[in-house]
């Protein structure tokens, strides 16, 4: 029993040797540029395979990367920059699974381009008019990105936002 002891504590005392070689991370910017192109290529490839299987939202996309779709439109007020928004919206990721929904009888109140609201959502809500509902689909860099919103929403997540935008106030 002893040897065994022995050669255990021999084990541990070198494992925890604090002269171990550090070793050193090789990171580049060119590598980050193409991490990140990579997930977007993957959350393309994503979003087209979801629209494959929803040929009815009659989607368009930006030159950001941000696709919309208004569904029910109205002859209302154009959404501009500086302006506040009343919306509603359902937040879903591309699976279908719901991660936030606006509280019933409530309206969610942001000033376009003038809030920390995700960008795809300033976007999206500027391609509308009062009264009219759109699906938008963020990919994450429009929405929160490597990051997540660290509640509900994982980093690098696409999502899909069914928003009806029910009041515009200079």
């Amino acid at each position: 029993m002893k040897p065994i002891l022995f050669f255990l504590v021999i084990i541990l005392i070198f494992s925890c040797n604090s002269n171990k070689e550090k070793k050193e991370i090789d990171w580049s910017k060119q590598k980050s540029i193409e991490m990140n192109q990579r997930i977007a290529q993957k959350e393309k490839l994503n979003i087209a395979m979801y629209l494959e299987h929803r040929k009815m939202l009659n989607m368009q996309q930006t030159g950001s990367g941000l696709y919309y779709g208004v569904y029910k439109k109205t002859e209302g007020d154009s959404a501009k920059t500086g302006m506040e928004a009343g919306v509603r919206y359902v937040i879903t990721f591309l699976n279908g699974d719901t991660c936030y929904v606006t509280p019933k009888d409530e309206i969610v109140f942001f000033k376009i381009d003038k809030t920390d609201i995700e960008s795809g959502v300033q976007e999206g809500v500027k391609k509308m008019r009062l009264g009219e509902k759109a699906v938008l689909i963020i990919p994450s860099h429009l929405a929160h990105g490597i990051s997540g919103d660290n509640n509900k929403i994982p980093p690098i997540t696409p999502l899909v936002i069914d928003l009806e935008l029910l009041k515009l106030n200079n």
